[in-house]
């Protein structure tokens, strides 16, 4: 991923309501949700969801497809791989034991 990706990404989810959708949707796996259920998690406007759900998309965080009468909305999983990739790909100096899911290191404190 590349700096202004990243950029586009962080600014999807610096919403609450944004970024609140896209947990419901890392949360339900890939099978994703149809708008409706995700709409009824969020108790959001029909409106305002669309809106949050195309700044995500345009971010690349999300994908939709069209199941009869249903909207199903996914979670991007590799491109949230990826922008935690590039959240951490210099964590502790590049230390083999650091990366996502790995704490890095406290800090030694001063004597």
């Amino acid at each position: 991923m590349n700096t202004p990706d990243a950029l586009a990404a962080l600014r999807a989810l610096g919403h609450e309501s944004r970024l609140a959708a896209y947990r419901q949707l890392v949360q339900a796996g890939p099978d994703g949700l149809p708008v409706g259920d995700l709409r009824d998690r969020l108790a959001l406007p029909p409106a305002t969801l669309t809106a949050h759900l195309n700044v995500l998309r345009a971010a690349g965080l999300v994908g939709d497809e069209r199941e009869g009468r249903v909207i199903r909305v996914r979670a991007d999983y590799a491109r949230m791989n990826a922008l935690l990739a590039y959240l951490t790909e210099n964590c502790c100096a590049g230390a083999a034991h650091c990366g996502p899911g790995n704490a890095c290191p406290p800090t030694p404190s001063g004597p």
